[in-house]
């Protein structure tokens, strides 16, 4: 009886931790339902069945538009370098590099000035300098490289600003469940498609009218986007600061100046290493000092009051989703890019039918993304981060031994048809993880550390990928070679993200069986006493 009496309070006690779960739980979704500004309380929103479509089609059209802007320069590369009088490759690749610099770096500190100055301001202000910027790309054409490849470094700011504030509304909207799985998936499929629109229209543009259009037409649709995010966006007060401290330690001024440094001047050593070599003091130099502004960056975000990024309480799951997410992108940078480069170069196919070519990512990108929305209610984000690295590396194989007179429908369509889904399967895993992770004030910090690794890795994995290109293509005189050599650094990264993924999943696995040994095993001598 007295066994039969303690296991009885045993279960009252569970019923009322399950009780108190689920009012927390209702306070986190509360918290999560508030959509633009932080600190605000604010009641449900209730948006119309038309509504709500916009509202997310508009919030995706930031992912869509950026991998659009970085397909302009790609898809007709050759000939926007030929009106700029260069063919050198490490010059090429500047015009791609820039772009998804910038993007990966600024992303960093778009989610804190987000979280203190509102989501929607920052999304619409992301947009406005966008369309800016594209059309100055645009008008380059009049002057020379140099500035189109500042051009496309500014242009790459507005999705920085866009993109993870985008994600910032969306993950404060929608409270952890299918629907919010669902929604990032569908923000996830915009990538690949938003790519392929991209290379389409660039190429259609470069071949019957004049390449500077495509920057144009993207600087209307940039700005048709503002208005349409200012109009459907749901407005809500200014937040309320924190008067006791100021607002430079909020914004975390020493860690935004070091980060963002540290970023900029690694990769750009990296990606200017193929065009002058390492031989050049200047780049050996910029890259440690770079090493050492990311070294200060760890110091000021352990010492900040308001970290930029919260190292200390950053759990593991989280590094772990990075690291995969970091290394798998750098590898679908690579596979993107040398994949344009063999059938312009190396199979001598016209922008159009090269765009043709990637056409089928549309489709298999959809298929992931909802696929990812499903297996996400099931199965915990590592094992789906494996197949997403799976993925990738398959697709790298598939893509660097292509012989070059093979026929379309054996490897190549097989790899375009792989590579989505590790995009697909990739991006909203980490993104779920670490937006379930933070409360609700920090949804714009969730957003940018996943936005950061996937367009940082891209402009990163490009510059290394580069320099083993030009060590390895016998001074320009076997192309190919260095295609198919850096595709194989594609492999390598793409296989080490299958081995953090996989040593995690396994750690994972044993620690939650652990954890259930222990609680069993307690609740029955609790039972038995």
């Amino acid at each position: 009886m007295r066994g039969f009496r303690i296991k009885n309070m045993k279960v009252e006690e569970i019923n009322r931790e399950e009780k108190l779960k689920n009012v927390n739980s209702e306070n986190i979704v509360e918290e999560n339902l508030q959509c633009n500004l932080p600190g605000v309380p604010q009641k449900k929103s209730l948006m119309s069945f038309v509504h709500e479509i916009v509202f997310v089609a508009v919030l995706c059209s930031a992912q869509l538009s950026t991998m659009a802007a970085l397909a302009l320069s790609i898809a007709p590369i050759n000939i926007i370098g030929k009106s700029f009088g260069t063919s050198n490759p490490g010059q090429l690749s500047w015009f791609t590099a820039a772009h998804s610099l910038t993007v990966g770096t600024f992303i960093l500190i778009a989610g804190r000035l987000g979280d203190i100055f509102g989501h929607k301001r920052l999304f619409i202000s992301g947009f406005l300098w966008f369309a800016l910027w594209s059309l100055l790309a645009g008008f380059s054409v009049y002057s020379d490289a140099i500035f189109f490849d500042i051009c496309r470094a500014f242009q790459g700011m507005g999705p920085a600003f866009a993109v993870p504030n985008a994600i910032a509304i969306l993950g404060r909207t929608y409270s952890p469940g299918w629907k919010k799985n669902l929604v990032f998936s569908m923000f996830a499929s915009c990538a690949p498609t938003g790519f392929v629109f991209g290379s389409v229209f660039s190429s259609l543009l470069s071949r019957f009218v004049w390449w500077p259009w495509s920057f144009w037409i993207m600087a209307i649709f940039c700005l048709l986007l503002a208005i349409l995010g200012f109009l459907v966006i749901q407005n809500s007060p200014v937040p309320e600061r924190d008067h006791s401290s100021k607002l430079y330690e909020q914004v975390d001024i020493f860690g935004s100046i070091s980060g963002v440094s540290g970023l900029i001047l690694i990769n750009f050593a990296w990606n200017e290493a193929p065009v002058v070599g390492w031989q050049k003091p200047y780049n050996y130099v910029l890259l440690i000092v770079g090493a050492l502004c990311m070294g200060l960056f760890v110091f000021f975000e352990y010492k900040a009051a308001y970290p930029l990024v919260p190292l200390k309480s950053l759990s593991n799951d989280a590094a772990f989703m990075l690291g995969c997410v970091g290394v798998g992108w750098s590898s679908f940078g690579i596979w993107i890019y040398y994949s344009w480069m063999f059938m312009l170069n190396i199979k001598k196919y016209p922008p159009l039918l090269c765009s043709a070519h990637f056409f089928p990512v549309c489709l298999s990108g959809t298929c992931a993304a909802v696929t990812a929305g499903y297996l996400l209610k099931h199965y915990p984000g590592s094992v789906i981060m494996i197949c997403a690295m799976i993925a990738f590396t398959v697709g790298l194989i598939l893509m660097s031994t292509v012989p070059v007179h093979q026929v379309y429908w054996a490897q190549f369509f097989v790899s375009v048809i792989v590579m989505p889904w590790g995009m697909d399967m990739s991006f909203p895993s980490a993104t779920i993880v670490l937006s379930d992770q933070m409360p609700g004030e920090h949804q714009g910090l969730a957003a940018s550390l996943v936005n950061t690794m996937v367009n940082y890795s891209i402009s990163i994995g490009l510059g290394i990928a580069g320099t083993v290109e030009s060590h390895l293509n016998e001074g320009g005189r076997n192309v190919l070679k260095g295609y198919r050599s850096a595709m194989y650094t594609g492999i390598g990264l793409a296989g080490l993200g299958i081995t953090l993924a996989s040593w995690y999943s396994i750690k994972t696995y044993f620690k939650r069986r652990n954890k259930s040994s222990t609680a069993f095993l307690g609740f029955s001598k609790t039972s038995y006493s």
